[in-house]
């Protein structure tokens, strides 16, 4: 009978080891909730001070302290580690403040993270400054770039679109104002094309002039035509659509000028205001251009089409350069950017604040994306592997970076957001000849009706 009841715990503690094992792999959010977190918050409050020692975060105690302890105990005086605050369970994790010591800095912690992460058997660790003397650890518990579940509460506003998440669980935000252009790099299936579906679904709802140039032939953004102000699907079409951008972008300087009294004759460089100043009843609509593969405008196969290639690209460098302060956005798209593609492109380049880098097919593109941002990127976007559609590595001048990776949004859904908020496009009526046509949704028909019979006796 012993033997029974010993094979049968034997069994079930199998049984329940097999089934965490399965949950850790197939559900970590549940996995997590359920054991990771209880163990990790065991490890960090059983070893947090020997921990810090190891890492060569603990400091020598003040004075008094240290005569206190002699004269009460008479133990021996260990150096402290910095003061801990309550820790925070979430639903991806553990964050926890730390009150550093009299000469730590940030850099300190953040240098252990990799040590931090193997003491308490989480799957990152994040360090992040929260004010003078006080760090936030944020403890992932998995890794979340694997199934991406946008967090529930995320932080947007106007021309904020929340498009991806962080690797550190947080969401990343596409702030325009912020960041007023971008440049998205990404080889075929790496997942450039969902990066700007959800760019479009986020952007579509809000009171934003969208406008979209894709020399495919439109296969990319015609599907949301509804909701564009312009489109143009070929070089010839962008050739005359960009002068009317550069137009209303003067036009709009203009209306600075005549609000603030500034003299009609002073150029564009020297005033520092933009219409976010302007009365809310004045102020005109922004803009967003969505530029979908920027090498086909940069392609010439004659001289004819070279002068035109050259007028589009220097109206690109305007608009990058002083589009900001008149409300117009751009978000580059392309394989390849770089200086190969002819004169002014690696000007062009140079006034896209933002970057991301999706999956690219040699070293040298992910160089053109990050390369003059963020060196130590370049081998994260390198590591990218095809699996993985949607993971990007995302950076900005101020030379910090990060991963990120898009949630899957069919086209079916996006397209259908862009026909539900068609009648939230502002009206430009200088983009009026360049608004796409729109087919009518075509009514499904219940089937053929019936035809009445006579009655027959």
């Amino acid at each position: 009978m012993t033997d029974l009841v010993t094979w049968a715990e034997l069994g079930g503690s199998l049984a329940a080891i097999g089934g965490a094992a399965y949950a850790r792999h197939a559900h970590p959010a549940a996995y997590w909730s359920t054991v990771g977190l209880p163990v990790s918050v065991a490890r960090l409050l059983a070893s947090y001070t020997s921990t810090m020692d190891a890492c060569g975060l603990t400091v020598e105690p003040p004075r008094w302290r240290a005569l206190a302890v002699k004269a009460t105990t008479r133990r021996e005086v260990r150096p402290v580690p910095p003061r801990r605050g309550m820790i925070r369970p979430t639903s991806t994790g553990l964050r926890l403040r730390l009150r550093l010591a009299p000469g730590q800095e940030p850099a300190d912690v953040a240098a252990s993270a990799e040590r931090l992460r193997h003491a308490w058997g989480v799957h990152a660790v994040y360090v992040r400054d929260v004010k003078p003397g006080v760090v936030e650890l944020r403890l992932v518990g998995f890794d979340v770039l694997r199934k991406v579940r946008m967090p529930r509460r995320t932080d947007t506003g106007p021309l904020r679109v929340p498009v991806a998440l962080r690797e550190d669980a947080t969401a990343f935000v596409r702030d325009y104002r912020a960041v007023p252009h971008e440049l998205v790099l990404g080889a075929t299936l790496s997942g450039k094309s969902m990066f700007l579906r959800n760019l479009l679904a986020g952007l579509a709802a809000q009171p934003v002039v969208l406008v979209g140039i894709d020399c495919k032939r439109g296969v990319e953004l015609a599907p949301f035509a509804p909701r564009l102000s312009a489109l143009a699907t070929d070089p010839q079409q962008a050739s005359e659509l960009l002068p009317v951008l550069v137009k209303e972008m003067e036009d709009r300087y203009d209306l600075i000028k005549a609000r603030q009294g500034i003299a009609p004759g002073t150029p564009d460089e020297l005033i520092t205001s933009d219409v976010w100043g302007l009365p809310e009843d004045e102020r005109p609509a922004p803009i967003v251009l969505f530029l979908d593969e920027v090498a086909e405008l940069f392609l010439v196969a004659t001289r004819k089409e070279e002068e035109r290639r050259d007028e589009m690209v220097t109206q690109l460098i305007r608009l990058a350069q002083l589009g900001r302060a008149a409300g117009i956005y751009l978000e580059v798209c392309g394989q390849r950017f770089g200086a190969e593609l002819g004169k002014g492109a690696t000007m062009l380049r140079a006034q896209l604040t933002g970057r991301v880098c999706h999956r690219v097919n040699d070293e040298a593109s992910a160089k053109m994306a990050l390369g003059d941002i963020a060196p130590e990127a370049v081998l994260a976007a390198c590591a990218i592997a095809a699996e993985l559609p949607g993971l990007a590595v995302v950076g900005d001048t101020s030379g910090g970076w990060s991963r990120i990776r898009t949630p899957h949004l069919s086209l079916a859904d996006v397209a259908a957001t862009c026909r539900e908020t068609a009648h939230l496009a502002p009206g430009v009526p200088a983009l009026a000849p360049f608004r796409p046509h729109v087919p009518p949704v075509p009514v499904k028909k219940s089937g053929p009706l019936a035809t009445p019979q006579p009655i027959t006796e």
